[in-house]
């Protein structure tokens, strides 16, 4: 079965809609004007709304024709702080904001499964429509979660998706068990003594002291960790200086790392730890570790996941769905809520190869429907189970 015709034929409202929220993008904890849209239109399709769910979220409850069961639908509002080069007529009108990642997606998506289910309520229990801010590293979920959303919203499971420019337009696929990495964020302060660029002699020059951290890093992933074992350890800032003469006091070097088994995790920052004590020493200056643990590792139930895939073939059709065996080192705080109640996330595929993250990234946006069917479906099979 293909895309629901009555999603079908509001195709073009949700292409709207997502460009609405493309030329207008808000970073996390800021998406009051998207929130506000997306609270708006769930209480025009008569869909009891809950908002300021941790900070910015917005929570719709829909209750079918039955006593079954409730599931939960999360879709992600925020936008990353990069500048768009798309040339799009409805490129970011925020400069130094983008849709990178097609969150504007996500939640049209989750819009059109809400106003499709809202017309018909052709299924039993209740649909849980959870819009979620905040998802790209600071916190959405865990925000939610912190003001009880699975306490006053209860859910049996919960399902999300992401789009991805494969190039392989309506390709369906989910990693039951671990699927997406963990992460923590890092910044390592070097404080060492400024001088004349001139004198060089008269500093401590926390440039070299920091070059040299980075490359020492590195030897973290090929000198400890095992080849087998998945984990990334990137640098992907230094920040530091301000004039061509002067060689400054302190620079930062921020960046992430990627994994998939706590102990490894855990020696890992600690090794990090290490090599923050021991180069201080060794240069006579003061280097401060701030490591923040970010994502959880998602898991998604074993279960469930192929509940999600037989499902999604109802839309996609059963050779545009498959199992994925390898995991990703990308990271998604819809991990959080999976480990309060067991769900799924699976992976859209659409047209285009730019990648996520990419100042030039365009949505494919023949996606819309086929999102939103495959959420709606999920109440309208799952709701019974």
């Amino acid at each position: 079965m293909p895309v629901i015709d009555r999603i079908a034929e509001f195709a073009d409202d949700l292409v709207t809609i997502r460009r609405d929220f493309h030329e207008h993008p808000e970073l996390g904890m800021e998406e009051h004007r998207t929130s506000g849209i997306v609270a708006e239109k769930l209480k025009e399709w008569g869909i009891e709304t809950h908002t300021q769910i941790g900070n910015t979220g917005v929570v719709g409850i829909l209750k079918g024709k039955g006593d079954g069961r409730r599931i939960g639908l999360r879709a992600d509002m925020d936008a990353l702080p990069i500048d768009e080069r798309t040339n799009l007529p409805f490129a970011s009108k925020t400069r130094g904001v983008m849709h990178a990642c097609g969150h504007d997606a996500h939640t049209t998506m989750l819009l059109g499964a809400a106003r499709y289910l809202a017309e018909t309520r052709d299924f039993d229990g209740a649909a849980i429509f959870i819009f979620q801010p905040a998802e790209e590293g600071l916190g959405g979920a865990r925000a939610m979660l912190a003001d009880d959303l699975f306490t006053r919203f209860p859910c049996d499971e919960v399902y999300g998706m992401h789009n991805w420019p494969s190039g392989n337009p309506g390709k369906v696929t989910v990693k039951p068990g671990e699927a997406m990495a963990g992460a923590d964020f890092f910044d390592f302060h070097v404080r060492g003594s400024g001088s004349h660029g001139a004198m060089p002699q008269m500093s401590k020059d926390p440039i070299v002291i920091a070059s040299a951290l980075v490359t020492q890093l590195q030897t973290i992933v090929s000198r400890n960790v095992a080849p087998t074992e998945p984990l990334v350890l990137s640098v992907t800032q230094i920040h530091g200086g301000t004039a061509y003469n002067v060689i400054l006091g302190e620079v930062t070097v921020s960046g992430t790392m990627r994994y998939f088994d706590p102990e490894v995790a855990n020696m890992v920052r600690q090794r990090m730890k290490d090599l923050a004590a021991g180069m201080a020493t060794a240069y006579g200056i003061e280097i401060e570790l701030d490591i923040r643990e970010i994502f959880d590792v998602l898991v998604n139930d074993e279960t469930l996941s192929h509940v999600m895939l037989d499902i999604a073939a109802e839309v996609v059709g059963e050779e545009n769905t498959s199992v994925a065996t390898q995991v990703k080192t990308g990271s998604e705080d819809f991990a959080d809520m999976l480990r309060v109640v067991p769900g799924a996330y699976c992976v859209v595929g659409h047209a285009g190869t730019v990648p996520l993250h990419n100042e030039g990234f365009i949505l494919d946006e023949s996606i819309l429907p086929v999102g939103a069917s495959i959420y709606a479906k999920l109440i309208e099979k799952r709701t019974a189970a």
